[in-house]
């Protein structure tokens, strides 16, 4: 059992992954995504990684209303203000935030060529989440 009364997985490679809690955010392009999944402290090339895996049905280009340019300005702000305060207040402080949006659940790892997933890494330096080139 996790924090929080909350159920861990443990991850291939490492890591524990924690399923959302189904609750709305609402982000500044106007779309309202929930969370799909944590996956805690994953090994990554340059230290722990924390990953926000969220679902985002807007995102689908033949069905949604937002646009990559939009997507990620929210995938930062999802950083900077829903994944940077869960990571400050639990276990050792990864070296890399991945935030994800993906247009239907698809199971860490696998692929599937008729979602749309969306996804940027960030470090946290003084307080901020600072976007990184994958």
């Amino acid at each position: 059992m996790g924090d929080q009364g909350q159920m861990w997985q443990a991850q291939a490679g490492g890591g524990q992954s924690v399923p959302g809690d189904d609750a709305a955010v609402a982000l500044p392009s106007g779309q309202v995504v929930t969370l799909a999944e944590t996956i805690w402290n994953a090994p990554g090339p340059t230290g722990l990684v924390t990953r926000f895996r969220f679902l985002a049905p807007e995102i689908n280009p033949e069905t949604g209303s937002v646009d990559f340019p939009a997507a990620a300005d929210d995938i930062a702000w999802l950083c900077q203000n829903y994944a940077l305060e869960r990571v400050t207040d639990f276990g050792p402080l990864p070296s890399q935030i991945i935030v994800s949006l993906e247009d239907r659940v698809v199971p860490f790892g696998e692929s599937d060529p008729d979602a749309t997933q969306f996804f940027e890494a960030y470090r946290i330096e003084n307080g901020a989440c600072i976007w990184e080139m994958f």
